[in-house]
């Protein structure tokens, strides 16, 4: 075997090797979870929104209508505008953390209200211009769900009212938070 060729050979390993170690890497950081604001650690679970077709299939036609096209439930006939129960409330597309319901306060309104996100890189906002008025519109982040509006008329400490859509958010009690995956937040509730 001369030298030229073995030396090819290994030239050769070494780029396989380093190719696969790249396209391992950029799966890895593509699949990679996202981030929470609880000490930096990571939630077991990554975020996406699911097709339309499965979303007309899981979705009940309020959800779809309010999660999909900017919908709004009626007041005081929706799941948790007076739900008083403890724990947290994520986007029923995509199952995201939104809110905890020690955020959760009597608005009035007729709707699910917070002082403050769960975790604030899972909400995104945008102008909305709709019915001739000027109003702060909230999404989620990674499903880009509609949740609701944001208006700066709340109690302190945050002076804000996150007026949410029950229909755009799933609850889940303390006492189911670890058996689906939200075991991070137990934290939260202990005294």
């Amino acid at each position: 075997m001369s030298y030229r060729s073995s030396s090819a050979r290994r030239l050769t390993t070494l780029t396989l090797i380093a190719t696969l170690a790249a396209i391992g890497g950029s799966r890895a950081s593509a699949q990679a979870p996202h981030r929470s604001v609880n000490g930096g650690r990571k939630v077991t679970t990554p975020f996406h929104k699911p097709s339309d077709e499965e979303l007309k299939k899981k979705l009940t036609p309020i959800q779809y209508t309010v999660t999909q096209h900017e919908g709004t439930e009626a007041a005081f006939r929706n799941e948790y505008w007076d739900n008083h129960e403890a724990g947290i409330y994520v986007d029923v597309v995509s199952g995201e953390p939104l809110f905890s319901s020690l955020d959760k306060f009597e608005s009035g309104t007729g709707w699910p209200s917070f002082t403050k996100p769960l975790v604030p890189e899972n909400l995104k906002t945008k102008t909305d211009r709709a019915f001739g008025m000027t109003r702060i519109e909230v999404r989620s982040a990674h499903a880009d769900s509609h949740l609701g509006h944001l208006f700066d008329d709340g109690p302190r400490p945050t002076g804000m009212r996150y007026c949410m859509n029950s229909a755009s958010m799933r609850f889940i009690p303390v006492k189911d938070l670890a058996a689906q995956g939200y075991g991070e937040y137990l934290k939260l509730f202990k005294k």
